[in-house]
């Protein structure tokens, strides 16, 4: 609500070129990439509180593929920004982010990945190869 007031305009005329030269799949679906960056909201009658999981652990992401932890970094690093977005936006109407220990959870599994990718690159034989190695890391 808050971005529609101030972006829309500029937000919707820019939705509209993108999705005219994508072509009429993206025209359809009518989404705005800035959407990402908010939760879903719930029906306000929903008595249940929305539980959410626990942040990954190291032996849990030792098991995962170089490319699936890559992947799960980027899923996190969206879920990052999404949950600063929204708190951001909630302080700046002086209203309670819910479920503020979602954010520490989504940092510690990070930093659980970055631990997990450093210590591939220390075992790796090759000096060559384990110094691109954390030299991609430190650039996460």
């Amino acid at each position: 609500m808050f971005l529609t007031r101030i972006f829309g305009r500029t937000l919707c005329t820019a939705a509209k070129s993108e999705s005219s030269a994508a072509g009429a799949t993206t025209a359809r679906m009518g989404h705005n990439p800035l959407e990402e960056f908010f939760e879903t909201d719930r029906s306000p009658d929903e008595d249940k509180p929305v539980v959410y999981g626990r942040s990954w652990k190291a032996s849990e992401l030792r098991l995962k593929s170089w490319d699936d932890l890559h992947k799960l970094w980027y899923v996190f690093l969206k879920e990052k920004n999404m949950l600063m977005t929204q708190r951001q936006m909630l302080n700046s109407q002086n209203l309670r982010f819910p479920n503020p220990e979602r954010i520490p959870k989504v940092r510690k599994s990070m930093c659980r990945i970055k631990h997990v990718l450093t210590e591939r690159a220390i075992e790796d034989p090759d000096p060559r190869r384990s110094s691109e190695m954390k030299r991609l890391i430190n650039a996460l």
